[in-house]
């Protein structure tokens, strides 16, 4: 029997591998070629032809495959020091496979049938010698962390002498409104909880709410609810519009009330964009008995009634409830038997179209409240009015709408408001003392197309608006993004706290955005207290629409840089070939590239470097924690005429939006690889403080985990977004529960250190809150519910976490 190595069976692994590199060497020789010609790197195509021939070689048996792969793999490694240095987590992808299939090649049993009984060729010497430069590079990148949005510094600081929380008062261990004072400011003075100690917390109750999102409800069904405990208990609301009242110590439920939400069924939400409740609002006439009136003496505590202590909720089927706060029974003096019907004057839209996400603010006489409306559907939409009842009552007192900013005396019955003016769809900040509410706003719709907005709409959109409690007549407004293409509406709610710097104290209110700037403003002025400047942008919108020649940049931001072709990231050569083909594809010119038929990269992207979650403030410290979180997205206008053909729209950031009425849609969506990852490289998600006194970064870190978003649950650090606020103690320690993976965190302020992680049993995008319990304990409380459009594990977990006893 002859053993020619012709037909020697050992010949058919190095074949077999012959096989998979003559594929993957057409794949990026094919891609390489698209690449190259759309202007971008070359490598791919070089790659792919030495692939493409190690593979040909490697099916012909000839040992000069060896030498040949061993040219490739050294060539990819010192292309992939000079795009991205010793960054492990774009240099390993860039290597690894290349790097795996250089050690099959060096094993024995797969060159012997190569070398076919001769010593071993220079070759063999070389592919060796790349193997270990590629294993050496990875390693020694194990022991770096390049990127220039990492920073390492320590706070030298307690507190600033002579500064204080200016927020209005109430008892340390309550947290009683959305921001745990009208102020926003999500900072408690609580302090059992440490440094030091931090790491004991330890569950101390869990409670279900029994409402899951169910097969009818939208995609976007959310638990972003911040619950509040004030009156010796724990407010909590769901989706669906339900408010539950818990024993603060035990989780133990007290009362509950469902509004049986009128539009609820599978049929009904279909269409939807949102299910989600933020939050309550809560309102005592003992709060405001002993006020001093103009002339001195004490303000009338207000009439008695049945309800001296509410909770306002707002509902999925456009109504605004009043409740007893002690018995969860509807306040009957409030409106229509304790509710106000939003729907009046607003003019017809589709269900889930029109209402409010978000708790309203409440002032002394006054229960104010705005209304999210859905993005991109047409340019016939809800208006974005702003309302005022009168707390006891429900009788409406004013009305601001931005499409007629001057006239606030209430709307005759019959009357519309204007249709489709900016909204604001997000929270309250109110400074009772000046008599100021000020309102995060959004913009006209559509988002991406602004040829028809009105001058009104313009004026203030896309900004802040200081509007007086009394009459809701405009104070001042200071725009963040001038014409806005990229919806940056505003989505956190202000924090107002005092600022120290070089000229005094400053009464500032701060306004976090979604490009990453934080605005500093004067909030009796709405003058910068931290310098804006206006910088030149991209130009060139789409026929019949325009670009603004400058944008609004505050010195304070967390704006990243502007994305290159080697950001482009993947876990496999093949999907950072896609993700950069698709970026070559595209406009791109930086920040604020205008929306285009060819299709516009959206850099910070439409959930923003900040969205709905805001920032925490420590008025003492004078710091602010922040979140930071850098998604691309892109966008791409469609013709009215070719809507048609693109399908229907699913949800948001699905399918083709219609603007109806506009001469383009849109198709939005995450700029993600085929493999369902971000194209950009990590990190995606960040903590970080910031020094008020000096606008300085002190310190900030890559925050999170992939091991609820990852095929493999493997914890890796990578830094991922987070969509939930944060809040800050005077102990020290700040808390954040937002990321993609299933934890709430504890970090200390001073130089963000993670303190402790509590695992949760599903996503938390929300912001957690604190509070003391009858038992004197300090405790951390969190709604786990997950996120139907980020995709985290969706539940109705309220979970509370304590020191041990």
């Amino acid at each position: 029997m002859s053993t020619d190595g012709a037909s020697s069976p050992s010949r058919l692994l190095p074949r077999l591998l012959g096989v998979l590199l003559l594929i993957m060497g057409l794949a990026l020789l094919a891609g390489g070629v698209k690449l190259s010609m759309l202007g971008g790197s070359l490598y791919y195509l070089l790659a792919g032809i030495g692939i493409t021939l190690t593979g040909v070689l490697l099916l012909a048996t000839r040992r000069a495959a060896l030498g040949l792969y061993a040219l490739v793999l050294f060539a990819s490694t010192v292309w992939a020091l000079w795009e991205v240095g010793l960054d492990w987590w774009q240099l390993v992808p860039r290597l690894a496979l290349l790097f795996a299939l250089g050690i099959v090649m060096l094993l024995p049993w797969f060159r012997r049938p190569l070398l076919r009984g001769q010593a071993a060729p220079l070759g063999t010497g070389a592919l060796s010698v790349a193997v270990v430069l590629a294993g050496a590079t990875a390693l020694a990148s194990q022991f770096t962390n390049p990127g220039e949005m990492v920073k390492t510094g320590q706070l030298d600081r307690d507190a600033v002498p002579g500064m204080a929380s200016a927020a209005p008062t109430q008892a340390d261990g309550d947290w009683n409104s959305y921001g745990r004072s009208a102020f926003g400011d999500r900072y408690s003075p609580l302090a059992q909880i440490t440094p030091e100690n931090a790491h004991k917390l330890v569950p101390a109750w869990t409670y279900r709410t029994g409402d899951i999102p169910g097969p009818g409800d939208p995609g976007e069904t959310t638990a972003e609810n911040t619950p509040l405990k004030v009156n010796g208990m724990l407010y909590v609301c769901t989706p669906h519009s339900q408010v539950i009242a818990l024993d603060p110590d035990t989780g133990k439920e007290i009362w509950r009330f469902d509004p049986k939400i009128t539009t609820q069924g599978a049929e009904s939400f279909k269409g939807w964009a949102h299910m989600t409740c933020r939050g309550v609002s809560y309102h005592d006439d003992a709060a405001y008995a002993s006020e001093q009136s103009p002339t001195g003496t004490a303000s009338p505590a207000a009439a008695p009634n049945a309800c001296p202590k509410r909770i306002f909720v707002p509902t999925a089927d456009t109504r605004l409830i009043a409740l007893n706060a002690d018995t969860g029974k509807m306040c009957e003096d409030f409106g229509d038997k304790g509710q106000v019907d939003l729907r009046a004057n607003i003019g017809s839209f589709a269900p889930g179209g029109y209402y409010s996400t978000s708790p309203p603010a409440v002032t002394k006489n006054l229960v104010v409240i705005g209304g999210h409306v859905t993005d991109n559907v047409s340019i016939d939409e809800p208006s974005g009015v702003i309302r005022a009842f009168d707390v006891h009552t429900g009788k409406l007192v004013w009305n601001w709408d931005s499409g007629n900013p001057d006239d606030t005396t209430p709307l005759a019955e019959g009357k519309t408001y204007t249709r489709n003016s900016p909204n604001m769809w997000s929270m309250f900040a109110v400074d009772e003392k000046l008599g100021m509410l000020y309102l995060p706003m959004g913009n006209q719709m559509p988002d991406q197309y602004g040829g028809d907005r009105t001058d009104e709409s313009e004026k203030y959109a896309a900004g802040l608006t200081a509007l007086d409690i009394d009459t809701g007549h405009v104070k001042w407004t200071f725009q963040f993004t001038h014409h806005d293409l990229w919806d940056m509406d505003v989505g956190g709610q202000p924090s107002l706290i005092d600022i120290k710097t070089a000229a005094g104290v400053k009464q500032a209110v701060m306004a976090s955005t979604k490009q990453g700037s934080i605005y500093v403003l004067d909030r009796a002025t709405g003058q910068p207290v931290v310098p804006v400047n206006e910088i030149p942008v991209p130009q060139g919108a789409v026929a019949g629409d325009r670009t603004s020649p400058t944008q609004p940049k505050s010195d304070l931001n967390f704006m990243p840089p502007p994305l290159k072709e080697r950001d482009m990231w993947g876990v496999t050569p093949f999907d950072q070939m896609l993700c950069r083909i698709d970026f070559k594809s595209m406009r791109y010119d930086g920040p604020f590239t205008p929306p285009s038929l060819q299709g516009s990269i959206v850099y910070p992207g439409n959930f923003g470097v900040f969205d709905w979650g805001g920032i925490s403030v420590d008025p003492v410290r004078q710091i602010a924690f922040v979140n930071p979180s850098y998604m691309a997205f892109k966008s791409k206008l469609i013709p009215a005429a070719d809507i048609a053909k693109q399908g229907p729209r699913v949800s948001e950031t699905e399918g083709v939006q219609p603007n109806k009425g506009a001469p383009y849609g849109v198709i939005l969506e995450a700029l993600l690889s085929p493999m369902g990852l971000p194209c950009q490289a990590p990190a995606w998600g960040y903590v970080a403080a910031v020094d008020l006194t000096n606008h300085q970064t002190i310190w900030m870190h890559k925050n999170g985990t992939v091991r609820d978003s990852s095929p493999v649950p493997i914890p890796l650090t990578m830094g991922v977004p987070s969509l939930g606020g944060t809040f800050t103690t005077a102990g020290g320690v700040a808390f954040l529960s937002g990321t993609l993976d299933q934890y709430l965190r504890a970090y200390d302020v001073k130089n963000g250190k993670q303190l402790w992680e509590g695992r949760l049993p599903a996503g938390a995008q929300t912001t957690p809150m604190t509070y003391t319990g009858k038992d004197g304990k300090q405790y951390v409380l969190v709604m786990a519910g997950g996120h139907g459009s980020l995709g985290t594990k969706q539940g109705d977990y309220v979970m509370a976490f304590k020191l041990p006893d």
